[in-house]
Protein backbone atom coordinates (compact mmCIF):
# COMPACT_ATOMS: atom_id res chain seq x y z
CA UNK A 1 0.00 0.00 0.00
CA UNK A 2 1.39 3.26 -1.40
CA UNK A 3 0.77 6.02 1.54
CA UNK A 4 1.71 8.69 -0.67
CA UNK A 5 -1.63 7.44 -3.05
CA UNK A 6 -4.23 10.36 -1.52
CA UNK A 7 -7.26 8.83 -3.71
CA UNK A 8 -6.87 5.15 -1.82
CA UNK A 9 -5.77 6.51 1.82
CA UNK A 10 -9.05 8.87 1.17
CA UNK A 11 -11.14 6.04 0.04
CA UNK A 12 -9.87 3.55 3.07
CA UNK A 13 -10.13 6.08 5.72
CA UNK A 14 -13.72 7.26 4.82
CA UNK A 15 -14.81 3.26 4.24
CA UNK A 16 -14.25 2.59 7.57
CA UNK A 17 -14.88 5.51 9.45
CA UNK A 18 -11.52 6.91 10.65
CA UNK A 19 -12.24 10.50 9.62
CA UNK A 20 -14.93 12.60 9.35
CA UNK A 21 -15.96 13.80 5.48
CA UNK A 22 -15.74 17.08 6.46
CA UNK A 23 -12.12 17.09 7.76
CA UNK A 24 -11.03 14.67 4.62
CA UNK A 25 -11.75 17.81 2.40
CA UNK A 26 -10.14 20.09 4.31
CA UNK A 27 -7.30 18.48 4.81
CA UNK A 28 -7.12 17.24 0.99
CA UNK A 29 -7.13 21.17 0.00
CA UNK A 30 -4.38 22.29 2.99
CA UNK A 31 -2.60 19.32 1.72
CA UNK A 32 -1.98 19.88 -1.69
CA UNK A 33 -1.15 23.95 -0.95
CA UNK A 34 1.59 22.44 1.71
CA UNK A 35 3.19 19.87 -1.09
CA UNK A 36 2.23 17.33 1.21
CA UNK A 37 0.21 13.43 0.86
CA UNK A 38 -2.99 13.27 2.65
CA UNK A 39 -1.51 10.54 5.16
CA UNK A 40 1.53 12.85 5.91
CA UNK A 41 -1.21 16.13 6.23
CA UNK A 42 -3.13 13.70 8.48
CA UNK A 43 -0.92 12.96 10.94
CA UNK A 44 0.97 15.86 11.19
CA UNK A 45 -2.02 17.56 12.16
CA UNK A 46 -3.29 14.61 14.62
CA UNK A 47 -6.18 13.63 12.82
CA UNK A 48 -5.42 10.12 12.84
CA UNK A 49 -2.50 8.64 14.91
CA UNK A 50 -0.03 5.98 13.10
CA UNK A 51 -1.80 2.77 14.76
CA UNK A 52 -4.96 3.61 13.46
CA UNK A 53 -3.68 4.42 9.80
CA UNK A 54 -2.41 0.87 10.18
CA UNK A 55 -5.22 -0.63 11.88
CA UNK A 56 -7.15 1.03 8.62
CA UNK A 57 -5.25 0.04 5.68
CA UNK A 58 -5.07 -3.54 7.45
CA UNK A 59 -8.97 -3.59 7.83
CA UNK A 60 -8.86 -2.71 4.13
CA UNK A 61 -7.22 -5.15 2.64
CA UNK A 62 -8.67 -7.79 5.12
CA UNK A 63 -5.59 -8.98 7.39
CA UNK A 64 -4.74 -7.70 11.10
CA UNK A 65 -2.36 -5.28 11.73
CA UNK A 66 0.89 -5.82 13.49
CA UNK A 67 2.54 -2.88 15.12
CA UNK A 68 6.12 -4.32 14.70
CA UNK A 69 7.00 -0.50 16.33
CA UNK A 70 5.58 -1.71 20.06
CA UNK A 71 6.24 -5.24 19.35
CA UNK A 72 9.73 -5.15 17.93
CA UNK A 73 10.77 -8.79 16.45
CA UNK A 74 14.36 -9.06 17.87
CA UNK A 75 17.35 -10.59 15.51
CA UNK A 76 16.89 -14.27 15.93
CA UNK A 77 12.77 -13.37 14.42
CA UNK A 78 13.87 -11.29 11.60
CA UNK A 79 16.80 -13.77 10.34
CA UNK A 80 14.22 -16.69 10.07
CA UNK A 81 13.33 -15.59 6.68
CA UNK A 82 16.24 -15.56 4.82
CA UNK A 83 17.36 -12.00 3.58
CA UNK A 84 16.41 -12.52 -0.31
CA UNK A 85 12.72 -13.25 0.30
CA UNK A 86 12.15 -11.15 3.32
CA UNK A 87 13.53 -7.80 1.18
CA UNK A 88 11.46 -9.42 -2.10
CA UNK A 89 8.26 -9.65 -0.92
CA UNK A 90 8.66 -6.79 2.29
CA UNK A 91 8.60 -9.72 5.48
CA UNK A 92 9.13 -9.78 8.69
CA UNK A 93 8.58 -12.33 11.20
CA UNK A 94 6.12 -11.26 14.01
CA UNK A 95 4.88 -14.01 16.12
CA UNK A 96 6.28 -17.66 15.78
CA UNK A 97 3.95 -20.07 17.82
CA UNK A 98 3.59 -24.00 17.88
CA UNK A 99 1.41 -23.92 15.14
CA UNK A 100 0.41 -20.72 13.47
CA UNK A 101 2.80 -17.88 11.97
CA UNK A 102 2.31 -14.50 11.57
CA UNK A 103 3.94 -12.46 9.07
CA UNK A 104 4.03 -8.70 8.74
CA UNK A 105 4.06 -7.27 5.19
CA UNK A 106 3.69 -3.76 4.15
CA UNK A 107 3.07 -5.10 0.82
CA UNK A 108 0.75 -7.68 1.21
CA UNK A 109 -0.89 -8.49 -2.32
CA UNK A 110 1.68 -10.03 -3.97
CA UNK A 111 2.02 -13.68 -5.98
CA UNK A 112 4.05 -16.38 -4.40
CA UNK A 113 4.53 -15.25 -0.79
CA UNK A 114 2.20 -17.87 0.24
CA UNK A 115 4.12 -20.80 -1.47
CA UNK A 116 7.77 -19.19 -0.38
CA UNK A 117 6.66 -19.30 3.39
CA UNK A 118 5.78 -22.54 3.24
CA UNK A 119 9.21 -23.63 2.46
CA UNK A 120 10.49 -22.12 4.74
CA UNK A 121 8.02 -22.92 7.70
CA UNK A 122 6.33 -26.23 6.15
CA UNK A 123 3.45 -27.53 8.05
CA UNK A 124 2.67 -24.49 9.99
CA UNK A 125 -0.30 -21.77 9.81
CA UNK A 126 0.69 -18.93 7.75
CA UNK A 127 -1.57 -15.56 9.05
CA UNK A 128 -0.01 -12.78 7.00
CA UNK A 129 -0.86 -9.33 8.38
CA UNK A 130 -0.18 -5.81 7.42
CA UNK A 131 2.26 -3.13 9.23
CA UNK A 132 3.67 0.14 7.79
CA UNK A 133 6.50 0.53 5.80
CA UNK A 134 8.25 2.45 8.25
CA UNK A 135 8.29 0.14 11.09
CA UNK A 136 8.97 -2.80 8.15
CA UNK A 137 12.03 -1.11 7.02
CA UNK A 138 13.61 -1.00 10.00
CA UNK A 139 13.24 -5.04 10.77
CA UNK A 140 16.26 -5.42 7.69
CA UNK A 141 18.70 -4.08 9.61
CA UNK A 142 19.37 -7.06 11.19
CA UNK A 143 20.77 -8.38 7.88
CA UNK A 144 23.08 -5.57 7.61
CA UNK A 145 26.82 -6.76 7.57
CA UNK A 146 28.86 -4.78 10.67
CA UNK A 147 29.95 -1.18 8.85
CA UNK A 148 33.68 -1.85 8.81
CA UNK A 149 32.97 -5.09 7.13
CA UNK A 150 31.13 -3.41 4.36
CA UNK A 151 33.59 -0.78 4.08
CA UNK A 152 36.18 -3.47 3.11
CA UNK A 153 34.07 -4.91 0.74
CA UNK A 154 33.44 -1.39 -1.07
CA UNK A 155 37.10 -0.69 -1.23
CA UNK A 156 38.47 -3.91 -2.79
CA UNK A 157 35.63 -3.44 -5.31
CA UNK A 158 37.00 -0.08 -6.36
CA UNK A 159 33.66 1.51 -8.20
CA UNK A 160 32.37 4.93 -6.10
CA UNK A 161 33.51 4.62 -2.88
CA UNK A 162 33.36 7.37 -1.20
CA UNK A 163 29.40 7.71 -2.21
CA UNK A 164 29.22 3.99 -1.35
CA UNK A 165 30.39 4.48 1.76
CA UNK A 166 28.13 7.66 3.13
CA UNK A 167 25.30 5.98 1.67
CA UNK A 168 25.93 2.80 3.99
CA UNK A 169 26.70 5.04 6.83
CA UNK A 170 23.86 7.29 6.11
CA UNK A 171 21.30 4.22 6.22
CA UNK A 172 22.70 2.85 9.43
CA UNK A 173 21.93 5.96 11.15
CA UNK A 174 18.40 5.97 10.32
CA UNK A 175 18.18 2.39 11.60
CA UNK A 176 19.43 2.96 14.33
CA UNK A 177 17.62 6.20 15.13
CA UNK A 178 21.45 7.71 15.62
CA UNK A 179 20.76 11.63 16.52
CA UNK A 180 24.01 12.28 15.17
CA UNK A 181 26.96 10.97 13.53
CA UNK A 182 30.53 11.50 14.09
CA UNK A 183 33.49 11.35 11.95
CA UNK A 184 36.38 11.45 14.27
CA UNK A 185 40.06 11.46 12.26
CA UNK A 186 42.73 9.80 14.22
CA UNK A 187 46.55 8.77 13.22
CA UNK A 188 45.80 6.45 10.12
CA UNK A 189 42.32 5.68 10.37
CA UNK A 190 38.90 7.62 10.70
CA UNK A 191 36.55 6.14 13.15
CA UNK A 192 32.80 6.50 12.75
CA UNK A 193 30.49 6.98 15.75
CA UNK A 194 27.02 7.12 16.12
CA UNK A 195 25.12 8.99 19.02
CA UNK A 196 21.66 6.99 19.94
CA UNK A 197 19.64 7.63 22.81
CA UNK A 198 22.50 10.29 23.80
CA UNK A 199 25.38 7.54 24.23
CA UNK A 200 27.85 7.72 21.50
CA UNK A 201 28.78 3.73 19.84
CA UNK A 202 31.28 2.99 17.71
CA UNK A 203 30.21 1.57 14.66
CA UNK A 204 33.24 1.31 12.31
CA UNK A 205 36.78 1.98 11.03
CA UNK A 206 38.00 3.33 7.79
CA UNK A 207 41.75 3.30 6.19
CA UNK A 208 42.27 7.22 6.47
CA UNK A 209 43.79 7.26 2.81
CA UNK A 210 40.17 7.31 1.87
CA UNK A 211 38.67 10.06 3.88
CA UNK A 212 39.04 13.18 2.02
CA UNK A 213 37.05 12.04 -0.89
CA UNK A 214 34.38 10.97 1.60
CA UNK A 215 34.92 14.69 3.67
CA UNK A 216 34.85 16.62 0.13
CA UNK A 217 31.53 14.56 -0.81
CA UNK A 218 30.02 15.98 2.66
CA UNK A 219 31.46 19.37 2.31
CA UNK A 220 29.70 19.56 -1.92
CA UNK A 221 26.75 18.16 -0.46
CA UNK A 222 26.84 20.29 2.19
CA UNK A 223 27.47 23.55 0.23
CA UNK A 224 30.86 24.02 1.91
CA UNK A 225 34.26 25.00 0.88
CA UNK A 226 36.33 22.11 -0.31
CA UNK A 227 39.60 24.13 -0.57
CA UNK A 228 39.06 25.50 3.25
CA UNK A 229 40.24 23.06 5.23
CA UNK A 230 41.79 25.06 8.55
CA UNK A 231 38.80 26.91 9.33
CA UNK A 232 35.33 25.90 11.26
CA UNK A 233 32.17 25.76 8.53
CA UNK A 234 28.34 24.71 9.17
CA UNK A 235 26.32 24.20 6.37
CA UNK A 236 23.39 21.21 5.58
CA UNK A 237 22.59 18.88 3.26
CA UNK A 238 19.32 16.82 2.21
CA UNK A 239 19.06 13.39 2.33
CA UNK A 240 16.40 11.30 0.05
CA UNK A 241 15.83 7.57 0.71
CA UNK A 242 12.52 5.29 -0.53
CA UNK A 243 10.81 8.82 -1.16
CA UNK A 244 11.77 10.13 2.71
CA UNK A 245 13.57 13.18 3.18
CA UNK A 246 15.94 13.55 6.10
CA UNK A 247 17.16 16.90 6.48
CA UNK A 248 20.77 16.72 8.20
CA UNK A 249 22.85 19.63 9.90
CA UNK A 250 26.69 19.61 9.31
CA UNK A 251 29.52 21.30 11.40
CA UNK A 252 32.95 20.40 10.20
CA UNK A 253 35.94 21.98 12.81
CA UNK A 254 39.78 21.16 12.06
CA UNK A 255 42.03 19.04 14.50
CA UNK A 256 45.22 18.30 14.48
CA UNK A 257 44.39 15.02 12.85
CA UNK A 258 41.94 16.11 10.49
CA UNK A 259 38.68 17.41 9.94
CA UNK A 260 36.62 16.41 12.49
CA UNK A 261 32.99 15.80 11.05
CA UNK A 262 29.16 15.76 13.12
CA UNK A 263 26.26 15.21 11.29
CA UNK A 264 22.93 16.27 13.37
CA UNK A 265 19.72 13.85 12.22
CA UNK A 266 16.30 16.26 12.32
CA UNK A 267 14.34 13.77 12.85
CA UNK A 268 10.98 14.06 11.81
CA UNK A 269 8.95 11.91 14.44
CA UNK A 270 8.95 15.62 16.26
CA UNK A 271 6.01 16.26 14.06
CA UNK A 272 4.11 13.12 15.03
CA UNK A 273 4.80 13.75 18.79
CA UNK A 274 2.48 14.70 21.90
CA UNK A 275 2.85 16.52 25.04
CA UNK A 276 2.72 13.21 26.80
CA UNK A 277 5.10 11.77 24.58
CA UNK A 278 7.49 14.07 25.71
CA UNK A 279 7.24 12.75 29.23
CA UNK A 280 5.09 15.73 30.84
CA UNK A 281 2.35 14.57 33.28
CA UNK A 282 -1.34 15.34 32.79
CA UNK A 283 -1.01 18.24 35.22
CA UNK A 284 1.86 19.75 33.76
CA UNK A 285 0.38 19.35 30.15
CA UNK A 286 -2.66 21.35 31.61
CA UNK A 287 -0.28 23.82 33.39
CA UNK A 288 1.64 24.26 29.75
CA UNK A 289 -1.56 24.50 27.69
CA UNK A 290 -2.52 27.27 30.23
CA UNK A 291 0.07 29.01 29.62
CA UNK A 292 0.35 28.67 25.33
CA UNK A 293 -3.27 30.03 25.08
CA UNK A 294 -3.10 33.11 26.92
CA UNK A 295 -3.25 36.02 24.35
CA UNK A 296 0.60 37.53 25.85
CA UNK A 297 2.98 36.50 28.02
CA UNK A 298 6.27 34.42 28.05
CA UNK A 299 6.92 30.88 28.14
CA UNK A 300 10.77 29.96 28.46
CA UNK A 301 12.39 26.49 28.12
CA UNK A 302 15.40 26.34 30.28
CA UNK A 303 18.57 23.66 29.94
CA UNK A 304 22.07 22.79 28.60
CA UNK A 305 22.64 22.24 24.75
CA UNK A 306 21.20 19.13 23.61
CA UNK A 307 18.68 19.03 26.79
CA UNK A 308 15.76 18.64 23.96
CA UNK A 309 14.51 22.85 24.82
CA UNK A 310 13.84 22.80 21.05
CA UNK A 311 12.25 19.61 20.83
CA UNK A 312 9.39 20.77 23.44
CA UNK A 313 8.93 24.00 22.22
CA UNK A 314 7.88 22.66 18.78
CA UNK A 315 5.69 20.50 20.02
CA UNK A 316 4.25 23.05 21.87
CA UNK A 317 3.57 25.43 19.15
CA UNK A 318 2.04 22.57 16.86
CA UNK A 319 -0.51 22.11 19.61
CA UNK A 320 -1.42 25.64 19.22
CA UNK A 321 -0.65 26.42 15.45
CA UNK A 322 -4.14 26.64 13.51
CA UNK A 323 -5.03 28.41 10.42
CA UNK A 324 -6.49 31.54 12.82
CA UNK A 325 -3.36 33.22 14.37
CA UNK A 326 0.15 33.98 12.24
CA UNK A 327 3.13 32.25 14.50
CA UNK A 328 6.77 33.19 13.39
CA UNK A 329 9.67 31.75 14.66
CA UNK A 330 13.33 33.34 14.02
CA UNK A 331 15.95 29.87 14.80
CA UNK A 332 19.55 29.12 14.50
CA UNK A 333 19.10 26.84 13.02
CA UNK A 334 15.73 25.99 11.95
CA UNK A 335 15.46 22.73 12.51
CA UNK A 336 11.59 21.55 12.27
CA UNK A 337 9.40 22.54 9.97
CA UNK A 338 5.86 23.15 11.04
CA UNK A 339 3.16 23.49 8.32
CA UNK A 340 1.61 26.52 8.49
CA UNK A 341 4.25 28.46 10.66
CA UNK A 342 6.96 31.12 9.04
CA UNK A 343 10.30 29.84 10.10
CA UNK A 344 13.64 32.39 10.21
CA UNK A 345 16.45 31.05 9.94
CA UNK A 346 19.64 33.44 11.83
CA UNK A 347 21.97 34.37 9.26
CA UNK A 348 25.16 36.66 10.58
CA UNK A 349 26.31 37.04 6.69
CA UNK A 350 23.77 39.54 6.42
CA UNK A 351 23.29 40.68 9.63
CA UNK A 352 20.33 38.68 10.30
CA UNK A 353 20.96 38.36 14.26
CA UNK A 354 18.40 36.99 16.99
CA UNK A 355 17.70 40.72 17.50
CA UNK A 356 17.26 42.23 14.60
CA UNK A 357 15.20 39.26 13.56
CA UNK A 358 12.52 39.46 16.06
CA UNK A 359 12.49 43.35 15.53
CA UNK A 360 11.31 42.44 12.19
CA UNK A 361 8.81 40.08 13.20
CA UNK A 362 7.12 42.00 15.45
CA UNK A 363 6.20 44.53 12.59
CA UNK A 364 5.02 41.28 10.81
CA UNK A 365 1.73 41.39 13.07
CA UNK A 366 2.81 37.82 14.49
CA UNK A 367 0.34 36.09 17.29
CA UNK A 368 2.70 33.54 18.67
CA UNK A 369 6.49 34.37 18.21
CA UNK A 370 9.41 31.52 19.20
CA UNK A 371 12.69 32.66 19.33
CA UNK A 372 15.65 29.96 18.98
CA UNK A 373 17.48 31.32 21.88
CA UNK A 374 17.90 34.48 24.01
CA UNK A 375 21.54 34.76 24.40
CA UNK A 376 22.44 38.36 24.88
CA UNK A 377 20.82 41.59 26.79
CA UNK A 378 19.70 43.04 23.29
CA UNK A 379 17.30 40.05 22.43
CA UNK A 380 16.34 39.58 25.66
CA UNK A 381 15.19 43.31 26.12
CA UNK A 382 13.18 42.94 22.83
CA UNK A 383 11.12 39.93 23.40
CA UNK A 384 10.11 41.31 27.07
CA UNK A 385 8.91 44.07 25.16
CA UNK A 386 7.25 41.95 22.83
CA UNK A 387 5.63 39.96 25.19
CA UNK A 388 4.60 42.64 26.92
CA UNK A 389 3.13 44.34 23.54
CA UNK A 390 -0.04 42.07 22.65
CA UNK A 391 2.56 38.68 21.74
CA UNK A 392 2.63 35.30 23.09
CA UNK A 393 6.53 34.79 23.46
CA UNK A 394 8.28 31.12 23.21
CA UNK A 395 12.19 31.16 23.93
CA UNK A 396 15.00 28.86 25.05
CA UNK A 397 17.18 29.55 27.21
CA UNK A 398 20.83 27.96 29.08
CA UNK A 399 20.44 27.90 32.85
CA UNK A 400 20.77 24.74 34.83
CA UNK A 401 17.28 24.96 36.84
CA UNK A 402 14.15 26.52 36.17
CA UNK A 403 14.83 29.01 39.26
CA UNK A 404 18.15 30.08 37.69
CA UNK A 405 16.06 31.27 35.41
CA UNK A 406 14.82 34.60 36.57
CA UNK A 407 18.50 35.85 37.99
CA UNK A 408 20.35 35.20 34.83
CA UNK A 409 17.41 37.26 32.84
CA UNK A 410 17.63 40.21 35.15
CA UNK A 411 21.81 40.23 35.24
CA UNK A 412 21.18 40.75 31.72
CA UNK A 413 19.47 44.08 32.69
CA UNK A 414 15.96 43.11 32.38
CA UNK A 415 13.79 45.62 34.13
CA UNK A 416 12.69 43.12 37.32
CA UNK A 417 9.05 45.17 36.58
CA UNK A 418 9.30 44.30 32.88
CA UNK A 419 10.02 40.56 33.94
CA UNK A 420 7.05 40.11 36.42
CA UNK A 421 4.98 41.53 33.78
CA UNK A 422 5.31 38.87 30.97
CA UNK A 423 6.98 35.72 32.32
CA UNK A 424 4.05 33.42 32.72
CA UNK A 425 5.72 29.69 32.95
CA UNK A 426 9.55 28.63 33.50
CA UNK A 427 10.09 24.86 32.28
CA UNK A 428 14.03 23.03 32.92
CA UNK A 429 14.66 20.06 31.74
CA UNK A 430 16.58 17.01 31.38
CA UNK A 431 16.77 14.05 28.65
CA UNK A 432 17.22 10.11 30.32
CA UNK A 433 17.43 6.82 28.73
CA UNK A 434 14.07 4.87 28.74
CA UNK A 435 14.63 0.95 29.91
CA UNK A 436 13.86 -0.94 26.34
CA UNK A 437 10.31 -2.55 26.89
CA UNK A 438 11.54 -5.42 25.34
CA UNK A 439 13.94 -7.11 28.00
CA UNK A 440 13.03 -4.92 31.19
CA UNK A 441 12.94 -6.84 34.53
CA UNK A 442 12.11 -5.60 37.87
CA UNK A 443 14.02 -6.52 40.89
CA UNK A 444 13.80 -5.64 44.91
CA UNK A 445 16.32 -3.63 46.64
CA UNK A 446 16.28 -3.34 50.44
CA UNK A 447 16.47 0.57 51.59
CA UNK A 448 20.12 0.29 53.61
CA UNK A 449 21.17 -1.16 50.06
CA UNK A 450 19.97 2.26 48.43
CA UNK A 451 21.31 4.26 51.29
CA UNK A 452 24.94 2.54 50.53
CA UNK A 453 24.59 2.76 47.02
CA UNK A 454 23.51 5.86 46.03
CA UNK A 455 23.40 8.25 49.36
CA UNK A 456 21.06 11.54 49.41
CA UNK A 457 19.28 9.76 46.60
CA UNK A 458 18.00 7.23 48.87
CA UNK A 459 15.66 9.20 50.56
CA UNK A 460 13.45 9.44 47.68
CA UNK A 461 12.54 5.86 48.15
CA UNK A 462 10.78 5.10 51.32
CA UNK A 463 9.73 1.55 51.94
CA UNK A 464 11.60 -1.19 53.18
CA UNK A 465 12.00 -2.99 50.38
CA UNK A 466 11.40 -1.29 46.85
CA UNK A 467 10.45 -1.99 43.55
CA UNK A 468 13.04 -0.74 40.89
CA UNK A 469 13.59 -1.81 37.00
CA UNK A 470 16.21 -2.62 34.23
CA UNK A 471 16.46 -3.26 30.79
CA UNK A 472 18.41 -7.25 30.85
CA UNK A 473 20.22 -5.80 27.26
CA UNK A 474 19.19 -7.98 23.87
CA UNK A 475 19.08 -7.33 20.32
CA UNK A 476 16.27 -4.72 20.36
CA UNK A 477 18.23 -2.39 22.42
CA UNK A 478 21.85 -3.32 21.01
CA UNK A 479 22.63 -5.18 24.82
CA UNK A 480 22.46 -1.67 26.48
CA UNK A 481 19.11 -2.16 28.50
CA UNK A 482 17.94 1.09 26.86
CA UNK A 483 15.47 2.61 24.06
CA UNK A 484 14.16 5.67 23.31
CA UNK A 485 14.85 9.09 25.88
CA UNK A 486 11.92 10.99 27.41
CA UNK A 487 12.82 14.13 29.65
CA UNK A 488 12.69 14.86 33.30
CA UNK A 489 10.86 18.40 33.94
CA UNK A 490 11.05 21.34 36.25
CA UNK A 491 8.41 23.12 36.32
CA UNK A 492 7.94 26.98 37.53
CA UNK A 493 4.49 28.78 37.47
CA UNK A 494 4.75 32.86 37.80
CA UNK A 495 1.82 33.99 39.85
CA UNK A 496 1.36 37.46 41.86
CA UNK A 497 3.76 36.26 44.82
CA UNK A 498 6.31 35.33 42.61
CA UNK A 499 5.71 38.32 40.49
CA UNK A 500 6.36 40.77 43.58
CA UNK A 501 9.39 38.13 44.33
CA UNK A 502 10.56 39.12 41.08
CA UNK A 503 10.92 42.70 41.85
CA UNK A 504 13.45 42.56 44.92
CA UNK A 505 16.09 41.02 42.17
CA UNK A 506 16.04 37.56 44.14
CA UNK A 507 18.43 34.36 44.11
CA UNK A 508 17.22 31.10 42.54
CA UNK A 509 17.00 29.51 46.38
CA UNK A 510 14.30 32.23 46.87
CA UNK A 511 12.64 31.84 43.49
CA UNK A 512 12.86 27.64 44.40
CA UNK A 513 11.72 27.62 47.99
CA UNK A 514 8.28 29.89 46.97
CA UNK A 515 7.70 27.34 43.76
CA UNK A 516 8.52 24.33 46.03
CA UNK A 517 5.60 25.46 48.53
CA UNK A 518 2.80 26.16 45.44
CA UNK A 519 3.80 22.39 44.54
CA UNK A 520 6.81 22.43 41.95
CA UNK A 521 9.00 19.17 41.71
CA UNK A 522 12.13 19.36 41.00
CA UNK A 523 14.05 17.86 37.92
CA UNK A 524 15.10 14.83 40.32
CA UNK A 525 11.87 14.67 42.05
CA UNK A 526 10.12 14.24 39.00
CA UNK A 527 12.88 11.35 37.09
CA UNK A 528 12.32 9.65 40.93
CA UNK A 529 8.77 9.31 39.80
CA UNK A 530 9.79 7.99 36.36
CA UNK A 531 12.28 5.39 37.71
CA UNK A 532 9.42 4.07 40.16
CA UNK A 533 7.02 3.61 37.02
CA UNK A 534 9.95 1.57 35.25
CA UNK A 535 10.48 4.46 33.02
CA UNK A 536 14.01 4.53 33.84
CA UNK A 537 16.96 3.60 35.90
CA UNK A 538 18.27 5.29 39.00
CA UNK A 539 21.52 4.75 37.36
CA UNK A 540 20.16 7.01 34.59
CA UNK A 541 18.66 9.76 36.58
CA UNK A 542 21.56 10.25 38.48
CA UNK A 543 23.66 10.53 35.05
CA UNK A 544 21.95 13.37 34.09
CA UNK A 545 20.37 15.11 37.59
CA UNK A 546 21.06 15.54 41.51
CA UNK A 547 18.84 16.21 44.50
CA UNK A 548 18.67 19.84 45.28
CA UNK A 549 20.53 20.39 48.56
Amino acid sequence: MNLKDDKKIKEILLKGSYVLEEDIKKAEKLAKANSLSLADFLLTKEYINKDLLGQAIAEYVGLIYADLNTYIPNRDQVLKIPESIAKKFRLVLFKDEEKEIIIATDKPVQKKILLELKKIFGNKKITLAYSLPEDVEPSFKHYRKALEVRFLKIIQEQKRIAPEIIEEIFNDALNFKASDIHFDPRDKEVVVRFRVDGVLQEMGRLPKEYYENILNRVKVQAHLRTDDHFSTQDGSLRYIKDGNTLDMRVSIAPTVDGEKVVIRLLSEYVHNMTLADLGLSEKSQSLLMKSAKKPFGMVVVAGPTGSGKSTTLHVIVKNVNNPGINITTIEDPVEYKILGVNHIQVNPRTDLTFAKGLRSIVRQDPDIILVGEIRDEETAEIAVNSALTGHLLFSTFHANDAASVVPRLLDMKTEPFLLSSTLELIIAQRLVRKICEMCRFSYMEKKSVLNKKYDKASKFFTKTANTLYKGKGCETCHHTGYRGRTAIFEIIEVDYEMQELFMKNPSSNQIWEIAKKKGSKSLFEDGVEKVKKGVTTIEELLRVASPRK
